[in-house]
Parts: structure tokens; sequence; C-alpha cells
């Protein structure tokens, strides 16, 4: 339903990517994803978690207007009275069916009323140097770029609640292919050198603002599962009683599972006859595929399951050095595998399939530690809570990222999820790209890999 490779101005610069493609391929997964829907279901709220799908695709019409339109073109509002009403943080999700909010039909209009004004002012300013722009919303086409990777994000979000949606499938898509022929013979677990990184960016064009600025750390080694945790292994920590021991949970977690009875990743069902693990994915049930990396589970889950394994999860700057700092040359790659792509045989983005592909898929995009699907397939949740990097600056506006920070002294309600999941565009997907969400969310294609520090002697092993 989009591109799989990041479209570039070649003509320009190979740094630089082509908004015209890249929000035309975000426009086509938006139809596809609400246009196989009848305008009563696409009103419909399917969880309170969730907006209605006929929300989220005007939303995406109004921050185009506000942000390319308005902002970037300086031209007159189309419909300043949506502004309101399709604000994120004026209406909670389960509020917004009660809105009057438009029609599926008057919606799509809307979009390609936006969209026509977008790309006139995209040509407009086309022939300019896109480096030597004075706005920075301009400079190296950001804005266009910012627009690209939040209607992706909500293409994702989309996606998700029609996970949670009831009814017949209306999805389909090719299985990911089978697991290369070295899968099974993988090591458990890679070494991550010690040593300085440089953390975050201060140069990608379409980094968001907290990504930036890059910044030096200092991690000392660390042993890294080499592939996301599967089914199978999951599957032995719920029958060994995972889920009713107390020492493997963080006390907050423990009163979360019992409070919610959690007993497997969402969408799992167990057969009382045969005993076997079925779940539900868009619509359709199956049996759960043990190679395939778990899915559905919450931060408190994850925890539990590395504590249980003997392990821990990584710190999303460990994650980070893992995903991109290449020991040879000093200097971090904006993928695992260089700066090239993504190409589809070296991670699962993109929304080709409808499920990850099988633990140790993609050798093209390893690491150059040799771990395999730091991005894409699933979202991996991290031991670090949401925080501004040193130097921080909120742009181009606080709602994106400053007001999830913690206040001075406060806790944070939010755990950091790294690289990317099946569902997510590679624009909105590197080594740098930081998501997050409360630590009990478990609608989003969210798995984990764990990690446990590494030894002096270990420094020194292959």
């Amino acid at each position: 339903m989009s591109e799989y490779t990041l479209p570039r101005d070649r003509a320009h610069d190979a740094d630089v990517l082509a908004p015209q493609a890249v929000l035309e391929a975000a426009r086509r997964r938006t139809l596809a994803l609400t246009d196989c829907l009848d305008d009563d279901e696409l009103m419909a709220q399917h969880s309170p978690l969730m907006s209605p799908l006929g929300w989220d695709l005007a939303h995406i019409g109004n921050q185009e207007e506000i942000w390319l339109v308005r902002r970037a073109g300086g031209r007159p509002a189309l419909r300043p009275d949506l502004d309101d009403l399709y604000d994120a943080f004026r209406h909670p999700r389960a509020d917004r069916p009660a809105l009057p909010l438009l029609r599926p039909d008057r919606a799509r209009r809307y979009l390609g009323e936006v969209r026509e004004q977008a790309l006139e002012v995209l040509d407009a300013i086309s022939g300019r140097d896109a480096d030597q722009e004075q706005d920075p919303l301009l400079r190296r086409g950001f804005v266009f770029g910012m627009i690209a990777q939040h209607e992706q994000q909500h293409d994702e979000t989309m996606l998700a609640t029609h996970q949670l949606r009831s009814g017949p499938p209306v999805l389909d898509a090719p299985p990911p292919p089978p697991a290369p022929s070295d899968a099974a013979t993988l090591p458990a677990e890679v070494l991550v050198p010690g040593g300085p990184f440089t953390m975050g960016t201060s140069t990608d064009p379409w980094a968001l603002d907290n990504e930036r600025p890059a910044h030096t750390v200092e991690l000392p080694p660390f042993w890294l599962d080499t592939v996301p945790v599967t089914n199978a292994a999951y599957q032995r920590f719920i029958e060994e009683g995972g889920y009713h021991d107390a020492r493997w949970w963080h006390p907050d977690g423990w009163e979360h599972r019992r409070r919610e009875g959690l007993e497997a990743p969402r969408f799992w069902r167990r057969d009382g006859a045969s005993g076997s693990w079925y779940r539900r994915r868009f619509g359709r049930v199956e049996p759960v595929p043990p190679e395939q990396p778990v899915l559905h589970v919450c931060w408190y889950e994850a925890d539990a399951y590395a504590r249980w394994a003997g392990r821990r999860l990584p710190t999303e700057a460990e994650w980070e050095k893992a995903a991109r700092h290449d020991p040879a040359t000093g200097r971090g790659t904006r993928y695992p595998w260089g700066d090239d792509g993504p190409e589809p045989g070296q991670a699962g983005l993109g929304q080709r399939h409808l499920q990850p592909a099988p633990a140790g898929s993609y050798p093209a995009g390893a690491a150059p530690s040799g771990a395999r699907q730091l991005l894409g397939d699933v979202w991996e949740w991290t031991a670090s809570d949401f925080t501004p990097y040193p130097g921080f600056a909120a742009f181009p506006y606080r709602e994106y990222s400053e007001v999830f920070f913690p206040a001075p002294g406060a806790a944070s309600a939010y755990k950091v999820l790294r690289g990317g999941s099946f569902a997510t565009d590679p624009v909105a997907c590197r080594s740098t790209f930081r998501n997050w969400d409360h630590p009990v969310r478990r609608q989003i294609f969210a798995g984990f890999r764990t990690c446990r520090d590494a030894a002096p002697a270990d420094e020194g092993r292959p």
C-alpha cells in the first residue's frame, strides 16, 4: 500500500528526499486503509483507545492544510473551522465519536482540495536551493517530510485500528518470505563493544525534534539478542508460569497484570482441547507462528520476560548504538546497514506484509555487530523513559514531543520504543527515530529483544 524505498531527488542531493513522491505514497496508503470500509465503519469507534478512522482521515488533511498550505505557502485557510475539531490535544480519542465530524465523502474531498494547494506550494518553491532556505521549515524540504511522516504515522495507527475492529477481513497482503537458511544457526546474542558513540542527529534533513541534537554517549560493552524474542520463546515464559510469579514483574506491572487479567499477548487465545495457541490477525484466526517475533505485548510484559530470562531490556542508547554505530569507522549510519535504503531485502517495513517476518530474516539488513531486524517487523520496547536529549529545542511545535516529556522531578509516563514495525513506512523509520507510549499499551505493533552486561574479558571475543 505504500512505497518501500525512500524516493530521492537525485538531481539535487542524494540525501534530500523527494517530497512529492513521499506525500503521494502516504496518500495512497491512507485511502487504501479507508476505502475498504463503508461509512458506518469509518465513523464507528472500534476501541476507546483509538479514534474513528474518519477522524484520522480529516485530521491528516487539517494538519497538511495548517503546515503546507498556510504556513509554508502563506495562503488563506481553507477550513479554519476544522482546526479545533481535529486538534488531537483538545479532544481525547474516547470523545471523538461524539464530535460533528466530516462524513467520509466530505473528508476525502477536503483531502483532495488541500493536496492540490499543497502541491502548488511545493511547485512554487521547487526551483529554489533547498539548502539555502532561510525558513528552517522549508530548508531541505523539512515541512514536507514532517507532513509525510505525520500521515504515515496515522496510517500505522489506522492499521492498528483495523486490527482492533471486529468483523470479516478487509485487508490482505502476501506472507513474508520464510526465514533464511542460516536463521537456525545464528548465535543467540552479539557483543556490542563499549566506548563512546554519537546518539541522535543534527544533520538528518527530516529528523524530528526529539531525535536532535547529536550528542556523545559513553556505554560499557553489552550482549544483545541477535533477533527479537520469538513467539516460541515467549510461550515458554507463559508455560513456566511467568504471568503468575510476581518476582518477574515491576510492581506497577504486577498490579496491572492482575487488574486486567493478562495471561498472554493481546489477540492470543488458547484452544481448550488441544492447548494450542491461536491469534486473531486482521480478522483472521490462525495458529501462532512460533518463528515470528512476539507481538502485541506491553512494556510490563517485556520487562517481566527479560527478568525471567535472567536478562534485561536494553536502554534506548544501547539499542541505538547497536543499530547505527560502526566500530570500523567510528561513525553513525542512518540505518543498521548504512546510509542508503531501505530496500525490501533489508527490513520488513511499509506494510508489504501484515505480520512480522520470521526471526533471523533480512541478513542484508544486519548491523555491524551481526544483530538482525533492528529496523522493521516489530517496534522494540526499551528500558528508557521518554525524555529530551541535552540541548533539545522544540520544533516546529511543542505538541509533537515536548508535552510528552515529564515535568522536572516527575516520573515519566512513557517508555521509548525503537526500530519500527512491519506497519511503519520507511519515511518514518531510521536508526535515530524515537517512538513512545504508555507501558500498558498492547494494541501497537510492539515486541522486544533483551540484553545483558558484558564482562571486561568479553571485549576481545568475536
